[in-house]
């Protein structure tokens, strides 16, 4: 062989090929392979989810400026995977690849060299796909143990939204065999995949594997900022504990928790799904979680149909909402839309078309010249409009009780959906 390239880079991938064994054989993770990689083939490397998140790494501050500068990371740290082409990216004079981390057909990761000067040699990506194959029987063994301590950890965290989990005293230290703090102010958010979001990927039919994405997202932002706050999943929602100061007050506790989510949504790349989140009040003790949970799952229901998916609802900013949705029958709360509005309640266009009209004139305290304005009706035309809602309703315009039943009843009626 007389390139002396090629000769170097073969002997690059037996070096490789010794340590990556050496890390099979003691147990070694992600980052051991990552150093393993970078230091045979003499280029920066790092690891991450399907998405783009970063699992472990070996770079240095330049090789993370390089990709910045080429549009690879995002504001939140993520690596634009969706960017990087597995036969090569330019990244100023060097060059980026990406391979998928795959087993038994299941994508589990990325794997995204980077040299900052020159392209990656041809048997370097040979070594590369290796160490990707090394990387998915960790990853693989991983995430069987994961597995199971998740389900342990959820039906714990459950148990204490149930309240029979035991003594706060109890919850609190068996909480930290987790690793967790719970005996501390939080807000409670629970955060769900949206159904249409889900859809529009074609990812319906996968929703199990989309979860569990989702809840490993949740996971790693919240355990990159404090490795002591608890995040689980449900079946079908990701349960954070986002820890508190009440004594920085609650413009600061809200930033805590927007971080948060900012840091799981980042820049919507990579595959990543809408999803909505509820936010209960602070929790100020073991004892106040469960009424927490309910808040926060209360609110996530509403903020969605309310305001659709993608929403970021508070307990405490919903209004007459947050009244309503202390009612734990739903069926009441449709009852009593049905016994105000009459057919105004019921499911068709028509209604829901007259139920947008008596809205704008309730907003416009019954302005029939304002509220034409704002609907584009001819003022005749709206006039038609309060007649016909009166005979519905009965005198609406000029009766303040009936006004005010009329429009707690659409409130009603928009959380009953």
């Amino acid at each position: 062989m007389n390139d002396p390239e090629a000769v170097a880079a073969l002997e690059r991938a037996d070096a490789l090929h010794t340590a990556l064994t050496h890390i099979v054989l003691e147990g070694g993770d992600l980052a051991a392979i990552a150093e393993a990689v970078g230091d045979a083939l003499g280029c920066g490397v790092v690891f991450t989810s399907t998405d783009g998140r970063e699992r472990a790494a070996h770079l240095d501050e330049a090789d993370r400026a390089a990709l910045s500068d080429a549009g690879l990371l995002d504001p939140t740290g993520r690596v634009r995977v969706e960017r990087i082409d597995t036969g090569g990216t330019a990244v100023g004079e060097g060059q980026a690849l990406l391979r998928r981390v795959v087993a038994a057909g299941v994508d589990l990761a990325r794997l995204v060299a980077l040299r900052t000067s020159g392209t990656i040699h041809e048997s370097d990506v040979h070594a590369l796909e290796r160490a990707a194959i090394v990387a998915a029987l960790l990853v693989t063994r991983v995430e069987a143990i994961t597995a199971v301590e998740n389900k342990y950890q959820g039906d714990f965290l459950r148990d204490v939204f149930l309240g029979r989990a035991g003594e706060e005293d109890y919850v609190a230290e068996h909480a930290q065999a987790f690793g967790w703090v719970l005996d501390r102010p939080v807000v409670v958010v629970v955060a769900v995949l949206d159904p249409d979001a889900l859809a529009a990927q074609g990812a319906a039919d996968d929703r199990r594997a989309w979860h569990d994405r989702f809840a490993q997202a949740w996971r790693q932002v919240a355990v990159g900022g404090d490795p002591t706050v608890a995040s689980v999943a449900f079946s079908r929602e990701v349960v954070t504990l986002v820890p508190v100061d009440p004594e920085a007050g609650p413009v600061a506790a809200r930033a805590a928790v927007d971080r948060m989510i900012e840091g799981v949504r980042g820049d919507r790349g990579g595959g990543r799904i809408s999803f909505s989140a509820g936010v209960s009040r602070v929790a100020r003790d073991v004892g106040e979680l469960p009424e927490a949970f309910r808040q926060a799952q209360r609110s996530v229901e509403i903020g969605r149909r309310v305001h659709g998916g993608g929403s970021v609802t508070r307990f405490d900013q919903l209004g007459l909402h947050r009244l309503l949705a202390l009612v734990p029958d739903s069926a009441e709360l449709s009852a009593f839309a049905a016994d105000v509005l009459g057919p105004l309640a019921e499911r068709t266009p028509e209604a829901a078309d007259l139920r947008e009209t008596l809205q704008v004139l309730l907003d416009t305290n019954f302005n029939v010249a304002e509220a034409a304005r704002a609907q584009f009706f001819h003022y005749n035309t709206m006039r038609y409009r309060v007649g016909k809602l009166q005979r519905i309703l009965g005198p609406v315009a000029s009766d303040p009780h009936l006004r005010l039943d009329v429009a707690v009843a659409l409130r009603a009626l928009e959380i009953a959906e």
